[in-house]
C-alpha cells in the first residue's frame, strides 16, 4: 500500500525486528497510551521471553509494520492478533515518530485482510483517542467499556471495547 512516497508493508516478524520493537516499547509517552505494556520496559529478558512465547504460539498472528520511504525500509511498529478467552483480540504499536501519518490505519487494514478470524476485538484505554480513530476507520464499532484492575499494569484500567465483524 502506498500514499505518496511511503509504502506500508505488513510482514512476518523477523529476529532483527525485535531491537526496534524494544526501543519503541520503551517510549514513556507511547506507553502511557497503551493497553498493555511490560512492568519494567527496560527489562530486555522479559521482553525477549514475551516475544519468544508470542512467536511460538501457533494461534497468534504477529506482523511487523514496515515502511519504504524513499527506498529506505524502516521497522515502525508491530501488530498482533490472538485468541484470548472467547474472542480474537488485536493490538498494535507504532513508533511515535510516525504517528498521524495514516501508517497504522493502513497496516491494520492490511492485517485484517490477512487474518480469517471474526469477530476481532480491540480493547484500548479510553484516553487513547488516536487508536479509536484507527480502529473506526477500519470498520470497528464500539460495543462497550470496562473498568478493572489490570495485574500486569498494577493499576485500574478504563478501556473501550471495539469489535470488527
Amino acid at each position: 500500500m502506498s500514499e505518496g512516497q511511503i509504502t506500508v508493508n505488513v510482514r512476518p516478524v523477523e529476529d532483527a525486528d525485535l531491537d526496534a520493537f524494544f526501543t519503541q516499547l520503551r517510549d514513556p509517552e507511547a506507553a502511557s497510551l497503551a493497553g498493555d505494556t511490560f512492568e519494567d520496559p527496560n527489562e530486555r529478558q522479559a521482553f525477549n521471553a514475551h516475544w519468544r512465547h508470542l512467536r511460538a504460539d501457533e494461534t497468534a498472528d504477529v506482523r511487523t509494520i514496515e515502511i519504504d520511504d524513499d527506498d529506505e525500509r524502516r521497522v515502525v511498529g508491530h501488530i498482533r492478533g490472538r485468541p484470548e478467552s472467547d474472542e480474537h483480540r488485536v493490538s498494535f504499536w507504532i513508533d511515535r515518530a510516525y504517528w498521524g501519518r495514516g501508517i497504522t490505519t493502513r497496516a491494520l487494514g492490511a492485517f485484517l485482510q490477512e487474518i480469517p478470524h471474526r469477530p476481532v476485538i480491540a480493547r484500548v484505554p479510553r484516553h487513547n483517542e488516536a487508536a479509536v480513530v484507527v480502529l473506526r476507520r477500519n470498520g470497528f464499532h464500539l460495543v462497550g467499556d470496562e473498568t478493572g484492575y489490570a495485574p500486569d499494569r498494577g493499576r485500574v484500567v478504563d478501556e473501550l471495547v471495539l469489535r470488527h465483524n
